[in-house]
Protein backbone atom coordinates (compact mmCIF):
# COMPACT_ATOMS: atom_id res chain seq x y z
CA UNK A 1 0.00 0.00 0.00
CA UNK A 2 1.43 3.53 -1.18
CA UNK A 3 2.64 6.17 1.60
CA UNK A 4 0.00 9.09 1.89
CA UNK A 5 0.69 11.80 -0.17
CA UNK A 6 1.68 14.37 1.65
CA UNK A 7 0.49 18.12 0.14
CA UNK A 8 0.97 21.77 0.81
CA UNK A 9 -1.98 24.17 -0.85
CA UNK A 10 -0.75 27.28 -1.66
CA UNK A 11 -3.73 29.95 -1.21
CA UNK A 12 -5.77 28.09 1.12
CA UNK A 13 -8.05 30.25 1.85
CA UNK A 14 -9.00 31.51 -2.19
CA UNK A 15 -12.13 30.02 -3.97
CA UNK A 16 -10.11 26.96 -5.65
CA UNK A 17 -7.56 26.41 -2.17
CA UNK A 18 -11.00 25.67 0.28
CA UNK A 19 -12.08 23.54 -2.59
CA UNK A 20 -8.88 21.74 -2.79
CA UNK A 21 -8.56 21.89 1.50
CA UNK A 22 -11.58 20.17 1.90
CA UNK A 23 -11.30 17.15 -0.85
CA UNK A 24 -7.81 16.60 0.71
CA UNK A 25 -9.07 16.40 4.47
CA UNK A 26 -11.77 13.76 2.76
CA UNK A 27 -9.08 11.96 1.03
CA UNK A 28 -7.77 8.55 2.06
CA UNK A 29 -4.81 8.32 0.65
CA UNK A 30 -4.08 12.10 1.07
CA UNK A 31 -3.00 14.65 4.28
CA UNK A 32 -2.58 18.35 4.03
CA UNK A 33 1.13 19.21 5.59
CA UNK A 34 0.78 23.03 5.40
CA UNK A 35 -0.89 25.72 3.57
CA UNK A 36 0.07 29.30 2.64
CA UNK A 37 -1.09 32.98 2.16
CA UNK A 38 -0.43 36.27 1.08
CA UNK A 39 2.36 37.60 4.32
CA UNK A 40 0.10 39.63 6.17
CA UNK A 41 -2.82 37.87 5.91
CA UNK A 42 -4.60 37.51 9.40
CA UNK A 43 -5.23 33.68 8.96
CA UNK A 44 -1.11 33.07 9.34
CA UNK A 45 -0.39 31.37 12.75
CA UNK A 46 -3.49 29.48 12.45
CA UNK A 47 -4.87 26.50 11.77
CA UNK A 48 -7.11 25.23 8.51
CA UNK A 49 -9.93 24.05 10.89
CA UNK A 50 -10.44 27.58 12.34
CA UNK A 51 -9.81 29.20 9.00
CA UNK A 52 -11.70 27.02 6.53
CA UNK A 53 -13.75 25.26 8.86
CA UNK A 54 -12.21 22.06 8.76
CA UNK A 55 -13.18 19.91 11.47
CA UNK A 56 -9.90 18.47 13.15
CA UNK A 57 -7.91 19.39 10.39
CA UNK A 58 -4.59 21.30 12.38
CA UNK A 59 -2.65 21.95 9.79
CA UNK A 60 -0.67 25.47 10.20
CA UNK A 61 -1.48 28.76 6.98
CA UNK A 62 2.12 30.32 6.95
CA UNK A 63 3.35 33.49 4.79
CA UNK A 64 5.68 31.08 2.58
CA UNK A 65 6.66 27.55 1.80
CA UNK A 66 9.89 27.76 3.58
CA UNK A 67 7.91 28.31 6.75
CA UNK A 68 5.56 25.27 7.14
CA UNK A 69 7.21 23.11 9.50
CA UNK A 70 5.67 19.31 8.24
CA UNK A 71 7.32 17.56 5.37
CA UNK A 72 5.60 17.39 2.04
CA UNK A 73 5.88 15.32 -1.21
CA UNK A 74 3.67 17.81 -3.54
CA UNK A 75 2.45 20.98 -3.93
CA UNK A 76 -0.99 22.40 -5.23
CA UNK A 77 -1.27 26.38 -6.59
CA UNK A 78 -4.79 28.01 -7.96
CA UNK A 79 -3.25 31.48 -7.14
CA UNK A 80 -2.02 34.21 -9.45
CA UNK A 81 0.98 33.98 -11.74
CA UNK A 82 3.31 36.20 -9.21
CA UNK A 83 2.62 33.86 -6.35
CA UNK A 84 2.78 30.89 -8.87
CA UNK A 85 6.11 31.43 -9.84
CA UNK A 86 7.87 31.67 -6.32
CA UNK A 87 6.16 28.18 -5.96
CA UNK A 88 7.97 27.06 -9.35
CA UNK A 89 11.25 28.97 -8.02
CA UNK A 90 10.98 26.79 -4.75
CA UNK A 91 9.86 23.46 -5.99
CA UNK A 92 13.14 23.98 -8.05
CA UNK A 93 14.96 24.53 -5.46
CA UNK A 94 14.16 21.67 -3.52
CA UNK A 95 12.80 19.22 -6.01
CA UNK A 96 9.50 18.78 -4.89
CA UNK A 97 6.50 18.02 -7.26
CA UNK A 98 3.97 20.84 -8.00
CA UNK A 99 0.44 20.76 -10.15
CA UNK A 100 0.30 24.51 -10.87
CA UNK A 101 -3.60 25.51 -12.37
CA UNK A 102 -2.90 29.50 -12.34
CA UNK A 103 -4.08 30.90 -15.56
CA UNK A 104 -2.83 34.14 -16.90
CA UNK A 105 0.49 33.32 -17.70
CA UNK A 106 2.63 35.86 -19.93
CA UNK A 107 5.07 33.65 -22.55
CA UNK A 108 7.83 34.37 -20.67
CA UNK A 109 6.05 33.08 -17.42
CA UNK A 110 5.54 29.93 -19.62
CA UNK A 111 8.81 29.58 -21.03
CA UNK A 112 10.50 30.20 -17.55
CA UNK A 113 7.89 27.27 -15.98
CA UNK A 114 8.62 24.81 -18.61
CA UNK A 115 12.98 25.77 -18.40
CA UNK A 116 12.44 25.23 -14.14
CA UNK A 117 11.04 22.24 -14.88
CA UNK A 118 13.81 20.00 -15.65
CA UNK A 119 14.46 20.41 -12.11
CA UNK A 120 11.51 18.91 -10.63
CA UNK A 121 8.04 17.04 -11.86
CA UNK A 122 5.14 19.64 -12.94
CA UNK A 123 1.60 19.22 -14.21
CA UNK A 124 0.92 22.93 -15.28
CA UNK A 125 -2.37 23.21 -16.87
CA UNK A 126 -5.49 25.58 -17.44
CA UNK A 127 -7.97 23.43 -16.69
CA UNK A 128 -7.54 20.41 -14.34
CA UNK A 129 -11.09 19.30 -14.72
CA UNK A 130 -11.83 15.09 -16.80
CA UNK A 131 -14.52 17.03 -18.77
CA UNK A 132 -12.69 19.81 -20.22
CA UNK A 133 -9.54 18.16 -20.59
CA UNK A 134 -11.75 15.57 -23.05
CA UNK A 135 -13.00 18.72 -24.68
CA UNK A 136 -9.42 19.65 -25.61
CA UNK A 137 -9.17 15.96 -27.71
CA UNK A 138 -12.75 16.57 -29.60
CA UNK A 139 -11.70 20.09 -30.87
CA UNK A 140 -8.46 18.70 -32.19
CA UNK A 141 -10.27 15.78 -33.60
CA UNK A 142 -12.89 17.77 -34.87
CA UNK A 143 -10.74 20.61 -35.98
CA UNK A 144 -8.49 18.06 -37.77
CA UNK A 145 -12.01 16.56 -39.85
CA UNK A 146 -13.19 20.10 -40.35
CA UNK A 147 -10.31 21.65 -42.03
CA UNK A 148 -11.51 23.40 -45.18
CA UNK A 149 -14.17 25.63 -45.43
CA UNK A 150 -15.26 26.15 -41.69
CA UNK A 151 -14.79 29.01 -39.13
CA UNK A 152 -13.60 28.59 -35.72
CA UNK A 153 -14.89 30.84 -32.54
CA UNK A 154 -14.51 30.06 -28.87
CA UNK A 155 -17.17 31.80 -26.43
CA UNK A 156 -16.37 31.81 -22.67
CA UNK A 157 -18.12 32.81 -19.38
CA UNK A 158 -16.67 33.18 -16.08
CA UNK A 159 -17.96 35.00 -12.58
CA UNK A 160 -17.73 38.88 -12.27
CA UNK A 161 -14.16 38.31 -10.26
CA UNK A 162 -12.11 36.52 -12.53
CA UNK A 163 -8.88 38.69 -13.82
CA UNK A 164 -7.35 37.18 -16.71
CA UNK A 165 -9.53 37.31 -20.26
CA UNK A 166 -10.14 35.34 -21.86
CA UNK A 167 -9.52 32.26 -19.64
CA UNK A 168 -6.57 29.96 -19.67
CA UNK A 169 -8.74 27.00 -20.88
CA UNK A 170 -10.06 29.38 -23.91
CA UNK A 171 -7.00 30.38 -24.87
CA UNK A 172 -5.46 26.50 -25.16
CA UNK A 173 -8.52 25.79 -27.21
CA UNK A 174 -7.90 28.90 -29.39
CA UNK A 175 -4.23 27.32 -29.82
CA UNK A 176 -5.17 24.04 -30.31
CA UNK A 177 -7.18 25.23 -33.34
CA UNK A 178 -4.76 27.15 -34.65
CA UNK A 179 -2.14 24.03 -34.53
CA UNK A 180 -4.78 21.90 -36.41
CA UNK A 181 -5.28 24.29 -39.06
CA UNK A 182 -1.61 25.06 -39.09
CA UNK A 183 -2.34 28.88 -38.08
CA UNK A 184 -0.33 30.91 -35.90
CA UNK A 185 -2.63 31.43 -32.92
CA UNK A 186 -1.01 34.96 -31.99
CA UNK A 187 -1.70 36.11 -35.30
CA UNK A 188 -5.08 34.61 -35.82
CA UNK A 189 -6.94 35.32 -32.74
CA UNK A 190 -9.45 38.01 -32.75
CA UNK A 191 -10.46 39.09 -29.24
CA UNK A 192 -12.96 41.24 -30.40
CA UNK A 193 -15.46 42.91 -33.34
CA UNK A 194 -16.94 46.40 -33.01
CA UNK A 195 -18.27 48.89 -35.99
CA UNK A 196 -17.48 47.98 -39.34
CA UNK A 197 -15.46 45.67 -39.67
CA UNK A 198 -16.11 43.78 -42.65
CA UNK A 199 -16.44 40.23 -43.42
CA UNK A 200 -14.66 37.62 -41.31
CA UNK A 201 -11.50 36.42 -42.52
CA UNK A 202 -10.68 33.15 -43.46
CA UNK A 203 -8.06 32.34 -41.05
CA UNK A 204 -9.29 34.34 -38.21
CA UNK A 205 -10.15 32.64 -35.04
CA UNK A 206 -12.97 34.51 -32.55
CA UNK A 207 -12.12 34.62 -28.75
CA UNK A 208 -14.91 36.03 -26.83
CA UNK A 209 -15.33 36.92 -23.40
CA UNK A 210 -18.13 37.35 -21.32
CA UNK A 211 -18.25 38.02 -17.37
CA UNK A 212 -21.49 37.66 -15.32
CA UNK A 213 -22.55 36.61 -11.51
CA UNK A 214 -20.58 33.61 -10.23
CA UNK A 215 -20.82 31.75 -13.17
CA UNK A 216 -17.78 28.70 -12.21
CA UNK A 217 -17.16 28.36 -16.13
CA UNK A 218 -18.58 27.59 -19.61
CA UNK A 219 -16.60 27.53 -22.82
CA UNK A 220 -18.31 26.84 -26.12
CA UNK A 221 -16.64 26.28 -29.29
CA UNK A 222 -18.52 26.81 -32.24
CA UNK A 223 -17.35 25.17 -35.58
CA UNK A 224 -19.43 26.95 -38.51
CA UNK A 225 -19.95 25.46 -41.98
CA UNK A 226 -21.85 26.72 -45.53
CA UNK A 227 -25.75 25.83 -44.03
CA UNK A 228 -24.39 24.16 -40.57
CA UNK A 229 -22.86 24.29 -37.19
CA UNK A 230 -21.15 22.13 -34.48
CA UNK A 231 -20.70 23.32 -31.28
CA UNK A 232 -18.93 21.94 -28.34
CA UNK A 233 -20.13 22.88 -24.67
CA UNK A 234 -18.58 22.20 -21.14
CA UNK A 235 -20.29 23.74 -18.43
CA UNK A 236 -18.69 23.76 -14.95
CA UNK A 237 -21.11 23.22 -12.43
CA UNK A 238 -18.97 23.16 -9.05
CA UNK A 239 -15.21 24.14 -8.53
CA UNK A 240 -15.00 20.38 -7.38
CA UNK A 241 -14.42 19.05 -10.64
CA UNK A 242 -11.19 21.12 -10.96
CA UNK A 243 -9.99 20.27 -7.50
CA UNK A 244 -10.77 16.34 -8.39
CA UNK A 245 -8.23 16.85 -11.17
CA UNK A 246 -5.75 18.47 -9.05
CA UNK A 247 -5.49 15.47 -6.96
CA UNK A 248 -5.86 13.20 -9.86
CA UNK A 249 -2.49 14.70 -11.26
CA UNK A 250 -1.14 14.99 -7.49
CA UNK A 251 -1.18 11.14 -6.98
CA UNK A 252 -0.03 10.59 -10.45
CA UNK A 253 3.30 12.49 -10.12
CA UNK A 254 4.06 10.63 -7.14
CA UNK A 255 5.90 7.73 -9.89
CA UNK A 256 6.98 10.70 -12.14
CA UNK A 257 10.73 12.37 -13.05
CA UNK A 258 11.42 15.52 -13.76
CA UNK A 259 9.27 17.17 -16.29
CA UNK A 260 6.36 19.71 -17.43
CA UNK A 261 3.13 17.30 -18.13
CA UNK A 262 -0.49 18.77 -18.39
CA UNK A 263 -3.72 16.99 -17.79
CA UNK A 264 -3.73 15.37 -20.68
CA UNK A 265 -0.57 13.47 -20.11
CA UNK A 266 -2.56 12.78 -16.29
CA UNK A 267 -5.39 11.36 -18.75
CA UNK A 268 -3.50 9.55 -20.75
CA UNK A 269 -5.63 11.72 -23.69
CA UNK A 270 -2.15 12.16 -25.87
Amino acid sequence: MEETLACAVVGATGRMGQHVCRLLSRADDCMIAGATELPGSTHIGRSLAEVIGLPGEQAPVAACLEDLPVPFDVIIDFTFPEVSMLTVEFARSRGVRAVIGTTGFSPEQMRHIRESARDFACVCAPNMSMGVNTLFKLVRDVALILREGYDGEVLEIHHRQKKDAPSGTAVRIGQILAEAWGRDYQQAAVFERSGITGGRTRDEIGMQTLRAGDVVGEHTVLFGGTGERLELIHRAQSRDCFAQGALQAARWLRTRSAGLYDMQDVLGLR
